[in-house]
């Protein structure tokens, strides 16, 4: 159905680089999940670990998100393969006072505005795009249509425009900057999602009065709901110095985090290269993280989707994704096999605070800790 067949992000990223050097995921675990190239399993593996299957309709990190939050999607996000229909677009041209659009189509970010950029310059008409995903896409020059009109545009799109049959998963502002033949994305991307139809985990957190921060795109993708502080960190790096600050700094409660260049800079632009480097540099930051966890906390690591940048396409995958679960009250990890949903996750969060939930999922805490 997803069309996915071979897609393994970690294990073809690791083979088309000749090896991943990972030796602080290794300790936890990683190797033992699959058979990555530069990455041995651990005969006393720090942490838990496993693989988890999506069963929600769809592999977009709205989707993915929320089922990690313990809710499962049964009715798939609408997506436009040939573009949207002319209803559609009239809507967008009256709600956000658009005198037209360029585009329309299914496309690459980089090659569309490659594509397209001269003539939206020229002609101040915003980029309309989608993927394989649930999105309307906005691409937009940050000195033709500023950022902050350009997420006025995709606020009213949100509210005004896709709604009902046409409620795609999200709508993305896209800004970019330079000249012909020399566009480039910036960081100012912004993700206007739908909010979601039942409560999550973060929902069932903060109403029991613990603390819940996100990190990266996180709020974007639960609508800014169930969140009692908002860090909305547009690197990678950002995003490490984020989770140890707030991890530093808490005392109790959940750091939710999304780390945001491994599908945007390299999964999307199929660069091994540069997905592996990623990765690289997040195994060197990973101790700081580690530091941060006290004898009674849990960090767990996975994924929302796949990316593999090795496939021909450019859009996620569907594919199993990994999970760790360090915690200080293990000396050595167990096998959690493979999960049957990515809301077993959620339903471990909850679990952990003790908090009664009608969450999806099952939990595996007395596993990890």
């Amino acid at each position: 159905m997803y069309a996915d067949e071979g897609s393994n992000t970690l294990v073809n990223t690791a083979n088309v680089v000749g090896g991943l050097r990972l030796p602080n995921l290794a300790s936890l675990g990683l190797g033992n999940i699959a058979s990555i190239n530069g990455v041995a399993p651990s005969s006393s593996p720090r942490a838990s670990f496993g693989k988890m299957a999506e069963v929600s309709k769809g592999k977009d990190s709205t989707t993915g998100h929320w089922e990690i939050g313990g809710l499962i999607l049964e009715k798939e996000f609408p997506t436009f393969p040939k573009g949207f229909p002319e209803s559609v677009l009239k809507k967008f041209l009256a709600a956000t006072s658009s005198k037209g659009y360029l585009g329309n189509k299914t496309a690459s970010g980089t090659a569309i505005i490659e594509e397209l950029g001269a003539e939206h310059v020229r002609t101040g008409f915003p980029i309309v795009y989608t993927s394989a995903d649930s999105v309307f896409q906005i691409a937009a020059h940050e000195e033709v249509i500023p950022l902050q009109k350009l997420y006025e545009i995709c606020q009213r799109t949100r509210e005004e425009v896709c709604v009902g049959g046409n409620a795609v998963g999200r709508v993305i502002a896209r800004p970019f900057i330079g000249s012909t033949g020399n566009f480039t994305r910036t960081t100012n991307r912004r993700d206007f999602s739908l909010l979601p139809p039942s409560p999550t985990v973060l929902d069932i957190l903060l109403e029991a009065g613990i603390e819940t921060v996100s990190v990266g795109k996180v709020d974007d993708l639960f609508a800014g709901r169930g969140l009692s502080k908002k860090q909305h960190t547009k690197t990678n790096a950002e995003g490490i110095d984020s989770i140890v600050h707030e991890g530093t700094r808490m005392k109790s409660g959940l750091i939710f985090a999304n780390l945001v260049d491994f599908d945007m800079l390299y999964g999307h632009r199929n660069d091994p290269k540069g997905f592996a480097g990623a990765l690289e540099a997040f195994d060197k930051e990973l101790p700081r993280i580690l530091e941060t966890i006290g004898s009674g906390d849990l960090l767990i690591l996975t994924a929302d989707h796949g990316n593999d940048p090795v496939t021909p396409s450019t859009d996620h995958s569907r594919e199993y994704v990994p999970l760790l679960c360090f915690s200080k009250s293990r000396s050595v990890g167990v096998n959690l096999g493979t999960r049957s949903t990515f809301a077993d996750l959620g339903k471990t969060v909850a679990d952990f605070f003790h908090v009664k939930d009608s969450l999806a999922g099952t939990s595996f805490l007395g596993q990890v800790m």
